[in-house]
């Protein structure tokens, strides 16, 4: 095979270029086109460069030398995310982590697995399902996003519920900080060593604190059964009610999901309809999962509240086969928006579960506002709110009117004690309405840890946090040092 020669003058690319190898650099606009954005395609910019390191020593050698020649950078996984954040602001050199994809280790005895940043999510479950065990963090992307991207986003999944997000799975983190150096934190699988929480600060940091290129996980053992039940509601009122009242008596599911009418109709007329009623306001579908002793009895309680509050059908799923396809449906719920829109504009707040029915009434005031249909589909259980807004970006407005009325949600759940985000991150897409849950001093306080590991702001900048308002010092408070 021929060898590939560096067509540019660029000392840059040249540099780059020797670190991980001629074939293993992007520099040509049209190359560089595939990665000016993720999956937040609002805001596009080309990067300056692409590189596909291999090893740890490559991502630390590409690092160091951005850190020497103040280049901008950042890491990309898959490039799932849908907050923006793996997107070039400022021609940064993006550090693609796709071939650094190895299982690395599998201790069993132990309940841990080490793998690098670019292995699929999906995949790692697959590799141990044979002896019983499995990876819980579950994000509707699973099949292609990368544990890398997931502990940057601190992703979760439908079955967070019970087993928490993905800060919840992680023993121990190899990161490379924003001047090269390489450190190595937890992976000992102490459960709670003495000190800082670094692990949890990492976690969720959204590849602004440094790029993680190994990655000690938690596995857990599979549950010894596990049912599913799928519930119609002809009022989304009774089946919020439902969701708060399967809680309040007690039962914990690994997943409550809800989706509206507008959800439905979607993932009806995408890759894996399963024939739900297209006249129906919302629907459940609801996993419990643990010992055999207990869980009839679980499902006896979930079906009685279900017919509390006027459920108009509820069954359980009779095979493993029936159950997949529901779940298959549902985790092809965002995706399946393209079926019935040109564009969609995916939210992620988080609410009290007692709030859902109010909230919902003010999602469907803002989208009759904005003249925009907004599907609901979302983790009901733990009140993380997906609304989907749906527009075409080929209509003069709409993409601005689009963004209002995403925004306008997120405030509708920062407005009763909820959050902007439970998974999907923050980003470029909400870093100004980081506002409608922190004030400009908390604000400085959270940038001031990030300046302790990328002082000079070339990791990821311009992500994560707004500009501190006008109004503020530019000095931090004396409690923080």
């Amino acid at each position: 095979m021929r060898k590939r020669s560096i067509a540019t003058n660029d000392p840059h690319i040249q540099a780059l270029a020797r670190i991980v190898g001629e074939r293993a650099i992007l520099y040509r606009k049209e190359d560089l086109m595939a990665y000016d954005c993720d999956g937040f395609t609002v805001h596009r910019h080309l990067p300056k460069a692409v590189v596909f390191p291999t090893s740890t020593e490559q991502v630390a050698a590409v690092v160091r030398y951005c850190h020497e020649h103040d280049l901008p950078f950042l890491a990309r996984g898959a490039g799932t995310g849908l907050s923006g954040g793996a997107i070039p602001l400022n021609g940064e050199v993006v550090i693609s982590l796709t071939r650094m994809k190895r299982l690395l280790h599998v201790d069993l005895e132990n309940r841990r697995a080490v793998v690098e940043p670019g292995f699929v999510n999906l995949k790692l479950t697959n590799s141990v399902a044979h002896r019983g065990y499995y990876y819980a963090p579950d994000p509707s992307s699973q099949y292609c996003c990368t544990i890398g991207g997931n502990v940057a986003e601190n992703a979760g999944g439908a079955h967070c519920l019970k087993y928490g997000v993905t800060t919840n799975h992680i023993l121990g983190l190899e990161v490379v900080l924003p001047n090269g150096e390489v450190i190595e934190i937890g992976g000992n699988g102490v459960p709670d060593p003495p000190g800082y929480d670094l692990l949890g600060l990492l976690t969720g940091s959204e590849g602004t604190l440094g790029i993680v290129t190994k990655i000690t996980v938690r596995l857990l053992k599979n549950p010894e059964a596990k049912q599913t039940v799928l519930a119609y509601f002809d009022e989304v009122e009774d089946a919020s009610q439902t969701v708060s009242d399967i809680i309040s008596a007690g039962i914990v599911p690994a997943a409550l999901e809800m989706m509206d009418q507008t959800a439905i109709e979607a993932v009806e007329a995408a890759a894996f309809p399963v024939g739900h009623p297209k006249d129906i306001a919302a629907l459940l579908l609801i996993e419990v999962d643990g010992i055999s002793a207990g869980i009839d009895e679980q499902i006896d309680d979930i079906l009685a509240i279900c017919r509390r509050h006027h459920v108009r059908e509820v069954k359980v799923a009779q095979s493993e086969e029936e159950r997949a396809r529901w779940w298959a449906n549902r985790k092809t719920g965002f995706g399946a928006m393209g079926a019935i829109s040109p564009d969609y504009l995916v939210q992620d707040g988080v609410i009290p579960r007692s709030r859902l029915p109010e909230v919902l009434r003010e999602i469907a005031n803002i989208s009759r506002k904005y003249g925009l249909r907004i599907a609901n589909i979302f983790h009901a259980g733990d009140g993380n709110l997906h609304p989907l807004v749906l527009f075409d970006a080929s209509k003069p407005g709409e993409t601005e009117r689009a963004l209002a009325a995403g925004s306008e949600c997120l405030k509708a759940c920062a407005a009763v004690g909820g959050s902007i985000t439970g998974e999907h991150g923050v980003g470029i897409e909400k870093k100004e309405e980081m506002r409608f849950i922190f004030t400009d001093e908390e604000i400085l306080a959270q940038t001031a840890i990030r300046d302790v590991f990328n002082p000079k702001n070339l990791l990821n900048a311009g992500k994560l946090f707004p500009t501190p308002g006008r109004c503020v010092e530019t000095k931090m408070p004396s409690t923080v040092k």
